[in-house]
């Protein structure tokens, strides 16, 4: 019976976790142990930065629509206390696409939610 090592398991993993680093600096994409740490961080920074990207995304929406409000002489609260009591769902991704594309379509919209304030 040959003798069994862990030696092609334990390059597989190394090889793994190398290719993981590919594209990193130095010897953090050469040598094993700071590869690791490398990708570890990379991998945990990534998660958190996938929600940071949502909450950044939201405020770039917000200024848009508060910019585009403010010319039409309403503020973005209003806008959107307006657009709620009227009855008009419409996310704040929309309403800045249709405010920089059309805003015609947009004035219209803020004539809707002006006459459900008043």
């Amino acid at each position: 019976m040959p003798r069994i090592t862990s030696s092609p398991t334990s390059r597989k993993r190394r090889r793994r976790r190398l290719d993981l680093a590919k594209g990193f600096r130095g010897g953090r994409s050469k040598q094993f142990r700071q590869a690791t740490e490398a990708v570890d961080r990379a991998q945990r920074l990534s998660t958190i930065h996938r929600k940071l990207r949502k909450r950044d995304y939201r405020r770039l929406w917000i200024a848009r629509v508060n910019a585009a409000a403010r010319e039409n002489g309403i503020t973005y609260s209003r806008l959107i206390e307006g657009l709620t009591k009227a009855g008009i769902a419409i996310n704040r991704k929309m309403l800045s696409e249709i405010a920089i594309h059309d805003p015609a379509g947009f004035k219209a919209v803020v004539e809707q939610a002006r006459a459900a304030l008043a």
